[in-house]
């Protein structure tokens, strides 16, 4: 895939006409209308076609991701990775592909890397070598460049999807199975308090924006996510997002005060895009004080490991142990893993919440599939017993 190559010449002629132009008064970024325009008044004549590809190759330089545009738009692309200027790879959904696209030089990917952050509105140098920020499309973008990086630079761009999967789809996609699908519309309409764990790239989010298409219309969702992400298919959604601090060290806004915020805002359903920190004391202790209905995700490999991971993350707020068990088996109802295998992605477990003492957590895998059989297995009877008294019929 090949994009229409803009003189150097040129690219800085136009960004100077933006720079003075009405997208910048009003601190918007050019949309392809204000490129289109500053590229017709460099007074070169061109067709209708060669201008098309010029609007879109200058805008990749200029607010896109330049030469990796082309693949961030590739169908089904989530991932797309630079571990040099010849070792570009790509995610589709079946894994990794090394891809044609030359960088030229560690040079030039350093300088793309240093770009990318300053459209992102963060700094990447060597007094800053590290940049997690999202570009204006809603591209995640983490790089590292020297000396934290000998390559040079490393670059890791995420795909914001645009369109949210409907439980339905996920259901005729394989990712969960029909006998599941009842089951989480009642959690959902049940107003159960879901974690959704999983690796990195598992599709946590993924469900977790198709549980919040289930949620009635007229609830107030309110998401607090580190980078937004979350596109759920619903009518009323407040996105609140972390802040990292300035160069100066200033203006740093954490998802533990996110979560504060979003309890003061009247949400129906406190969501939060990950629990990764301090925040967990939080939601679990909205998720004991009248907010039921609740979703979060975080990282675990198994419903099983969720317990050491609620204890790791609330430790870093101070919880003990036994404060933790005794919040989170009275907060979480459910647990819903997700894996990724054979590059298929698919709701693997069901878990549910509880004490096994009185100081120490736990959560039983009450159904496993493993993303071919025809129907899921019943993992514990007891556990499932549970479900199905709480939650059924579905």
């Amino acid at each position: 895939m090949r994009r229409a190559a803009i003189e150097p010449g040129l690219l800085d002629e136009v960004r100077t006409r933006l720079g003075t132009g009405p997208a910048a008064r009003t601190g918007a970024g050019p949309d392809e209308a204000d490129v289109a325009d500053a590229l017709r008044a460099s007074g070169r004549v061109l067709g209708s076609d060669a201008l098309r590809d010029l609007t879109r190759a200058a805008r990749a330089e200029l607010t896109g991701a330049g030469p990796l545009q082309p693949l961030l738009e590739l169908p089904g692309v989530t991932d797309v990775l630079v571990n040099g200027p010849q070792e570009v790879w790509v995610d589709r959904g079946a894994g990794l592909e090394r891809t044609a696209v030359d960088l030229g030089t560690p040079a030039a990917v350093r300088a793309l890397a240093v770009r990318l952050a300053a459209v992102a509105g963060q700094r990447l140098d060597d007094a800053a070598p590290v940049v997690d920020g999202m570009l204006p499309d809603g591209t995640r973008l983490h790089a590292v460049v020297e000396p934290v990086a000998p390559a040079g630079a490393v670059v890791s761009l995420r795909v914001l999807r645009q369109a949210a999967f409907t439980l339905d789809a996920l259901a005729a996609h394989g990712a969960v199975p029909r006998a599941w699908a009842g089951l989480l519309r009642a959690l959902v309409a049940g107003r159960a308090n879901v974690l959704i764990s999983g690796g990195t790239g598992t599709g946590k989010t993924t469900l977790l924006a198709a549980l919040l298409g289930l949620v009635p219309a007229d609830e107030r969702v309110v998401t607090v996510e580190e980078a937004r992400e979350l596109a759920p298919e619903h009518p009323h959604v407040v996105h609140l997002a972390a802040r990292r601090a300035n160069v100066e060290g200033a203006g740093a806004v954490g998802l533990t005060d996110l979560v504060r915020a979003a309890l003061r805002m009247r949400p129906d359903r406190l969501v939060v895009g990950e629990c990764r920190g301090a925040e967990v004391r939080e939601v679990l202790l909205a998720m004991n004080t009248g907010h039921d209905g609740g979703l979060a995700t975080l990282h675990a490999n198994a419903v099983e490991h969720v317990p050491a991971r609620l204890e790791a993350l609330a430790a870093l707020a101070g919880m003990p142990r036994d404060a933790v068990a005794a919040q989170a088996a009275a907060a979480v109802d459910v647990v819903l893993h997700v894996r990724r295998e054979r590059g298929r992605r698919f709701v693997a477990e069901v878990g549910v919440a509880g004490r096994r003492d009185p100081g120490e957590l736990e959560v039983r895998a009450a159904a496993r599939w493993d993303g071919r059989a025809a129907a899921p297995q019943v993992a514990d009877a007891v556990a499932w017993a549970r479900l199905e008294g709480r939650w059924g019929p579905w």
